[in-house]
């Protein structure tokens, strides 16, 4: 009962008042259970210190897979300027609604997935729930999914600045086995710290070697890399448990 009453509560009064690490923000009222978490500091606070870490008002952040916007938030806080993607319509919906309740006028958010073609794909959450951070394309069949844009990274990279960007992070629910290989060209190039989060059990076992050696070999251009328990070395990527969880690895150098 209480809780439901603090729900209303929230939603009567159109925000959550919450904080993301040493940032204090106005959140949607519709995920005030997963803003709560966040502000006791119960949600991926190496994810939000790898941001204050790579992040400053003179660069740049590119965040492909913002869900709801908790890190797309934070790194309006720290950078320069936010380019961000969500193809959830839901998801995007209350992300667009956290940028205008904080008045970010330093976020380009876009409704549309990166992936190898310009087109129309089918995707959704892999719990069959709308707007969870679960949505992916590679769950065209699954129940609640949404039809949405697709873009090619390299034609967004031509179509606006890049250059002052010091950290991509790339949380896209198994298609960064696909995706990534698309960005590879620019990555070299320009070098940013780049913060994967990687989802191996969502391809079939046997796949799922193969495919994350070559994420290891195709990053290899990059001279450090250690997961978000802290293990450095490449090793890491190919290791049991990058094969049955769903750890990030941060790329650098």
């Amino acid at each position: 009962m209480l809780t439901m009453l603090r729900k209303m509560m929230y939603r009567a009064r159109g925000f959550y008042d919450g904080r993301l690490a040493d940032e204090r923000f106005r959140l949607d009222p519709y995920h005030s259970k997963f803003w709560r978490k966040a502000s006791a500091g119960k949600w991926e606070p190496e994810t939000l210190a790898m941001l204050a870490a790579h992040l400053d008002k003179g660069r740049d952040y590119l965040d492909i897979g913002a869900w709801i916007g908790p890190t797309v938030l934070y790194g309006a806080r720290k950078a320069r300027h936010v380019w961000c993607f969500e193809p959830d319509p839901e998801a995007f919906r209350a992300l667009a609604w956290n940028i205008e309740l904080n008045r970010l006028d330093n976020v380009s958010a876009f409704a549309a997935a990166l992936s190898q073609e310009i087109g129309v794909a089918r995707m959704a959450g892999m719990r069959g729930e709308k707007g969870d951070s679960t949505t992916s394309l590679l769950n065209p069949g699954g129940l609640a999914g949404s039809d949405v844009l697709t873009l090619r990274f390299d034609q967004f990279a031509n179509a606006v600045d890049l250059s002052g960007v010091s950290l991509v992070k790339m949380d896209i629910e198994g298609a960064e086995f696909d995706v990534l290989p698309t960005l590879l060209p620019w990555l070299q190039q320009h070098r940013p710290a780049l913060l994967l989060s990687t989802h191996a059990p969502f391809l079939p076992e046997s796949e799922r070697a193969q495919r994350m050696n070559a994420l290891r070999d195709q990053l290899s251009f990059y001279t450090d890399v250690r997961d978000d328990k802290g293990t450095a070395g490449f090793e890491a990527l190919t290791a049991g448990r990058a094969l049955t969880r769903f750890p990030s690895f941060l790329f650098s150098g």
